[in-house]
């Protein structure tokens, strides 16, 4: 186990150990002053933490919240709703899930990283999430980049696009400039006890439709923000550099979507099919098409496609 997923896994058991019933906490409410006594500092890694019942989209209100008060945030905040009612996914996608049934989340950290390294912001994100749900829930969590989470489909059967996983999550991460100096807030939904009869679509699944061991979305809440901290800390301390701190190599190790043919649809409306070969050093997609030409995706929406198929 590394570093990280030990550090999740660590989190993990303490927070397991606030709930009498560790199962329990799949559909209660988050209890605010539990999260604040394992996450606030000195303890936590976190500078402030909110805790709502409901709100439209966390990221839409931490960045407005941010820009009107950057001092009220200090150090990393984060803003945790019960029910999120107006999610948003990358490229304004909705993602609205029962209450309860999901864990929605953002953070912000103040942007210190050169911009040709704000591309490992979703990568990173997304590699913490894996950690903190391998280490909680026993699921085998993968990335499809960008900024998807996925995980086995339960009887394996494959499905166009996303063969036979399914996606379990989603990261959206977003710049916000302020007077204090530009913020990233980095927002991650992951879907938990919903029934396939609440997930809207035949490509998404929940922690409970995976078979995940522990529902508990403090559980897993601590767990990933402990990942992530330990992740942004080797990173910072590279100088953000992805490739000096391991980090890139890590991302690869996880990304189910190095090695495959794949589909991208580009912005513009363009289209690219070939094989993802890797990940360049700003964090971009690298696609070798059947024609043999390299291209860097640095943004699409990528599908997963059998071998030798057509789109």
């Amino acid at each position: 186990m590394d570093d990280g997923a030990m550090a999740a896994d660590e989190a993990a058991g303490a927070a397991a150990d606030e709930r009498a019933d560790p199962g329990s906490g799949a559909r209660s409410g988050l209890r605010a002053s539990v999260l604040r006594e394992l996450l606030l500092e000195p303890a936590g890694p976190l500078g402030r933490v909110e805790v709502v019942p409901r709100i439209g989209s966390t990221n839409a209100e931490l960045a407005r919240a941010f820009a009107a008060d950057p001092a009220a945030w200090p150090g990393v905040g984060l803003l945790v709703a019960d029910h999120q009612e107006d999610g948003r996914g990358r490229a304004g996608h909705a993602w609205v899930t029962p209450a309860g049934a999901a864990l929605t989340l953002s953070i912000s950290v103040r942007v210190s990283m050169p911009p040709d390294a704000l591309g490992w912001l979703p990568l990173l994100t997304g590699l913490g999430a894996v950690h903190a749900l391998r280490a909680t829930t026993g699921v085998q969590a993968t990335l499809k980049w960008p900024n998807d989470v996925l995980v086995p489909a339960p009887d394996g059967t494959d499905l166009a696009g996303w063969g036979s996983r399914r996606k379990v999550g989603g990261i959206l991460c977003e710049l916000v400039h302020t007077p204090a100096g530009p913020v990233a807030v980095l927002g991650i939904g992951v879907n938990v006890s919903q029934t396939a009869a609440e997930l809207p679509v035949p490509s998404a699944i929940s922690l409970a439709g995976a078979g995940a061991r522990d529902l508990d979305r403090e559980v897993l809440l601590v767990a990933l923000v402990t990942a992530l901290a330990e992740l942004q800390g080797r990173w910072h301390a590279a100088g953000s550099d992805a490739l000096a701190s391991g980090l890139a190599d890590e991302v690869e190790s996880v990304c189910a979507t190095l090695g495959r043919r794949v589909h991208v649809a580009l912005p513009g409306g363009q289209e690219l099919v070939g094989r993802a070969t890797g990940l360049t050093r700003d964090g971009a997609l690298a696609v070798r098409d059947d024609a043999g030409t390299e291209h860097v995706v640095l943004a699409g929406d990528v599908l997963h496609l059998r071998e030798h198929s057509a789109v």
